[in-house]
This record gives C-alpha cells, sequence and structure tokens, in this order.
C-alpha cells in the first residue's frame, strides 16, 4: 500500500482497470474527504450527499472496470464531474438544491458534517419512533451487511476503516452498505415505515 501511494491517479486507474483493488482504495482514501465536502457544500444535506458520494464511486469504478475511463491527467476532475452530474439528476428529481450564500453557515455544515455524520439520521428515527423495528430490520439483514451498518451508523467508522477491520475490499464494504440500506427499505415498505436514505 505505501507504494501505491505514491503513485500518480493514472497508474492507479490503470492497476484498478488490471484488478488491484488496493488501487482504488488508494485512489478513495486520497479524494473521499474532498468529494464528499463538494458535495455537501451543493445539496447541504448528509443523507443526500452520502448517497451522491457512494453512487459517485460506484459509477466510477464502473466506467473504469469497463474500460471507458479516458486517461486525460486529470482523475479528481473527472470525480468533480460524476459528482456534479448526479447532484443535477437529483435537483431535476427531487425539491431544489439549497444554495447556502453565508460562509459562515457553509463553514458550519462542512465541520459539523465532514465524515458523513449520521447524528441527524438517528435522530430522525427517535422522532419517528420506528428506532426499534430499524434495530429489528437490520438484525434480519445478513450477517455481512448486519457488520457493516452497525459499524457504519453506531460506530461511525469510514469505509476504509470497515473494510480494513472485516478484511474486505472498500468495493465490497461499499456493496454490503448499498445492499443493506436496499434491503432495509424493501423491510420499511412491507411494515409501512418512513426509512431515511443512508447510503
Amino acid at each position: 500500500m505505501q507504494t501505491l501511494i505514491q503513485e500518480t491517479d493514472e497508474v492507479l486507474v490503470r492497476l484498478y482497470e488490471e484488478g488491484n483493488d488496493a488501487a482504488f482504495d488508494t485512489l478513495l482514501d486520497r479524494y473521499q474527504k474532498t468529494l464528499y465536502g463538494y458535495i455537501l457544500t451543493l445539496v447541504c444535506d448528509t443523507d443526500k450527499a452520502d448517497d451522491i458520494f457512494q453512487d459517485t464511486f460506484f459509477k466510477a469504478i464502473h466506467y473504469i472496470r469497463s474500460h471507458r475511463y479516458v486517461d486525460s491527467g486529470k482523475f479528481q476532475a473527472w470525480l468533480m464531474r460524476i459528482a456534479h452530474n448526479l447532484i443535477a439528476d437529483t435537483h431535476r428529481r427531487q425539491a431544489p438544491i439549497v444554495e447556502v450564500k453565508d460562509d459562515k453557515e457553509r463553514q458550519r455544515i462542512l465541520e459539523g458534517n465532514n465524515t458523513m455524520a449520521v447524528g441527524s439520521v438517528e435522530d430522525e428515527f427517535h422522532n419517528a419512533q420506528t428506532y426499534s423495528d430499524l434495530t429489528q430490520m437490520i438484525a434480519r439483514l445478513p450477517e455481512p451487511q448486519q457488520e457493516v451498518v452497525r459499524m457504519r451508523i453506531y460506530e461511525n467508522r469510514s469505509f476504509k476503516e470497515i473494510a480494513d477491520l472485516t478484511r474486505c475490499s472498500i468495493n465490497t464494504a461499499l456493496g454490503r452498505m448499498r445492499y443493506a440500506v436496499l434491503n432495509l427499505r424493501r423491510m420499511a415498505a412491507q411494515k409501512d415505515l418512513t426509512v431515511v436514505e443512508y447510503d
């Protein structure tokens, strides 16, 4: 991993394209804070930011693995463009993006939420009195999904930490979280509950 940290983005992309998952983990470590901060500044909503952040990397993975990434020497700009397009898509489908014009307010949002905080998610469940239902639904998930959800929501761990602790790649940790959220939404729909989106 130490040698990968010293590689350029383009070398890491090529290595990942050839099947080296650690190369993509290095790219994720390199850009996750900047990318998440950019997304959060535009959408000002941690739930939407988490979803768009994850979708950005899913799209990046898809493009690279299907050999559709064009090496331009601007990997970070490419990631930002993917995120920007996803934000625009979200804007078209849902409520308008809130623009924060006050620099102090923007800084407060970024400082309070720069690690994909989940406090607001838990507050939402408490307020809706569905926290116990959520706990029961999580218990019905397959064990690998339960493990990722618990580490992410209750321990507030990064996907990198989760990957390290569960001895899997970041891609696998992200995938397990994605399937867990889909399963929770399906269970919530059967119970006629509203599940806050948290990917």
